[in-house]
């Protein structure tokens, strides 16, 4: 059949649908953030990632570093930024004068034109059984945070750490959740640091792990965020119909025996695995489209926790790309929601897309990049209506 469908139909359709795109990126977001790792020689570049993100429509990145491509790349876009201090800086930035010189090359040359809302100091540091590099975390903390306040940026951007959920020495029921004792000493000036700064007290959380160690004990529906009983704590009578969330009241729970609770708890890490070694029991494509599937339910729905109901969940999904340069088991390297292609790894209905070729960038760059991925969606729809 003909199709009388010219090219001023197509310029119309897309003028709407430019004028369209251009206010739904604006008032429109998930609920979720993204950690945006880069351990891997496969990558596409920064300036396409800003489609993906873009198409994706996220607007809070976590990275690990402070890579100044990736804060250029996505200059004057909607998009906030968790940059990262490694643990292989801890050491110079106890100094406040390191800690300031740091801010200034790496931070504050970006902050015009792109969202820097919080620095991680440090990562996991409690699980690594280095004693001088947690001695020096919270001076870190306090070094880089007051380098923040010399050059007025404390207000902007917030200073905190990300921490293993094995800090806690216990977690079941969640009302019982408490640190490890050998940690107290560094956690309780750790908290009057958040509280005095107001900054969130940041968890990895991940069930999968729990469910990989005891398949036979741990529901896969309850970590799944699929229909189950779910688990009533004897203390409070709530009812936790997934492990996440009993997760975070554990913490939740942990810091108010230390005296605390005006401390907000995020996750800055959780996914799944959708491959793994033969040991690693429920890494499967199915298991993670599932997991971060529900969840991303759970967020659109603004829920709280059973014990929280009226705090949202506040978290940033693991992770962005599959890296192939991780080290330790299969699973470490598959936890990507895409391959570095642009592929999902699943469908969770994100509707993301990395296009081939991007247009230069301008001093808009994230706009014009966003124009021409749409406008390439055209070109090749005007292409197959031709056929």
């Amino acid at each position: 059949m003909a199709n009388n469908r010219g090219p001023s139909f197509f310029l119309t359709l897309l003028f709407h649908l430019l004028t369209i795109s251009a206010s739904f990126v604006q008032i429109s977001s998930l609920g979720f953030g993204i950690n945006y790792g880069q351990i891997a020689n496969n990558l596409p570049s920064p300036s396409r990632v800003v489609l993906l993100i873009k198409s994706m429509n996220v607007t809070r990145i976590k990275l690990y570093d402070a890579d100044p491509n990736v804060l250029l790349a996505f200059s004057n876009s909607n998009v906030q930024f968790v940059v990262g201090l490694g643990n292989e800086y801890l050491a110079n930035m106890t100094d406040p004068s390191k800690a300031q010189s740091w801010i200034q090359q790496h931070l504050q040359p970006y902050l015009s034109q792109t969202k820097i809302t919080c620095i991680t100091v440090g990562n996991e540091v409690f699980n690594t059984n280095d004693t001088q590099l947690i001695m020096n975390l919270l001076p870190a903390m306090q070094s880089v945070h007051g380098a923040l306040v010399n050059l007025g940026l404390d207000q902007q951007v917030t200073v905190t750490t990300a921490h293993s959920f094995n800090i806690l020495s216990n977690s079941y029921p969640p009302s019982s959740g408490s640190f490890r004792q050998d940690l107290l000493q560094y956690i309780q000036p750790l908290l009057a640091f958040h509280s005095q700064f107001n900054s969130p007290f940041l968890i990895n959380a991940y069930p999968f792990f729990a469910y990989k160690d005891n398949p036979s004990e741990v529901s896969l529906s309850y970590v799944l965020f699929e229909p189950n009983p779910g688990s009533i704590d004897p203390n409070t009578n709530l009812n936790y119909d997934n492990m996440l969330y009993a997760q975070i009241d554990a913490v939740y729970a942990a810091i108010k025996m230390l005296g605390h609770t005006d401390i907000e708890v995020r996750i800055s890490e959780t996914g799944w695995p959708s491959k793994g070694d033969t040991n690693e029991i429920g890494a499967s494509p199915e298991n993670a489209a599932t997991y971060n599937g529900n969840l991303l339910k759970r967020i659109e729905q603004k829920q709280g926790t059973p014990a929280n109901p009226s705090v949202p969940i506040d978290i940033y999904v693991f992770a962005l790309f599959n890296e192939n340069l991780k080290p330790g088991p299969a699973s470490e390297r598959n936890y990507g929601l895409y391959y570095p292609d642009g592929t999902p790894v699943y469908n969770i209905g994100l509707q993301g897309f990395l296009p081939e070729m991007v247009i230069a960038s301008s001093s808009n760059g994230s706009a014009v990049n966003f124009l021409a991925c749409i406008v390439t969606c055209f070109i090749s729809a005007w292409e197959l209506l031709r056929l």
